[in-house]
């Protein structure tokens, strides 16, 4: 392969992980604009510690929820 062939499968890589990450984002961010709205979360109310609290109350429900299955 040469030179320029690795530079451009480089460049497609790094553009596809690019995708990827703001897919993620996407999904993060609507995530937690429905877990706000649906418990009528204020965000002027919602503090680093409050949200860091509120994350793991819901992971460890969650997980909870998957072991009754």
């Amino acid at each position: 392969m040469s030179q320029s062939n690795l530079e451009k499968q480089e460049a497609k890589l790094k553009a596809l992980n690019q995708k990827i990450k703001d897919e993620k984002n996407k999904i993060e961010q609507r995530l937690g604009k429905q877990i706000i709205s649906q418990a009528n979360l204020d965000y002027a109310d919602l503090s680093n510690d409050q949200i860091k609290l509120l994350a793991k109350q819901f992971s460890e429900f969650l997980k909870v929820k998957s072991v009754d299955r």
